[in-house]
């Protein structure tokens, strides 16, 4: 029964020791914006699982509308961005979402997200269950680099 508990206890020691296991969501931020405009909400995205599955969507109560969008740079040097049906998230994947690149899209603010404010922000995924995530709004540089991916 001990030598049982011994390998099950090792296993799973085994398991965590290799970041197995779970959909984590680091350092989740968002830009200051005003009532009615809209703001972007950034944050890393690791795939702990055995297996793939895939940002499905995102919800909040500080907008009107919030999407997956894309930011990325067209042939003749223009940003665009284009909403995503989904993100895929292969087994052990990360997936930065920062400026310039993948986002979250609030439209519509219904209050002004002002520097030092927190709201929440679900993240909805096809097989894992819906993450919680407590955003905190940062007010950026004027020159802050701009990630493309």
């Amino acid at each position: 029964m001990k030598r049982t508990l011994m390998i099950v206890l090792a296993g799973m020691l085994l398991l965590s020791a290799c970041g197995a296991g779970d959909i984590e969501v680091k350092h989740p931020w968002a830009r200051a914006a005003g009532m009615g405009g809209n703001s972007a909400v950034y944050f890393e995205l690791h795939n702990g699982l055995g297996e793939a599955d895939e940002l499905v969507g995102a919800s909040s109560d500080v907008a009107e509308s919030v999407e997956v969008h894309l930011s990325s740079i067209s042939a003749d040097g223009v940003m665009q961005m284009a909403k995503q049906d989904s993100v895929m998230l292969d087994a052990g994947a990360e997936v930065d979402f920062a400026p310039g690149g993948f986002h979250v899209m609030l439209i519509g603010l219904a209050r002004d997200l002002k520097a030092g404010d927190q709201f929440e922000v679900t993240l909805h995924f096809k097989s894992h269950a819906d993450i919680v995530l407590t955003v905190t709004v940062q007010k950026l540089p004027e020159s802050r680099p701009t990630k493309v991916q």
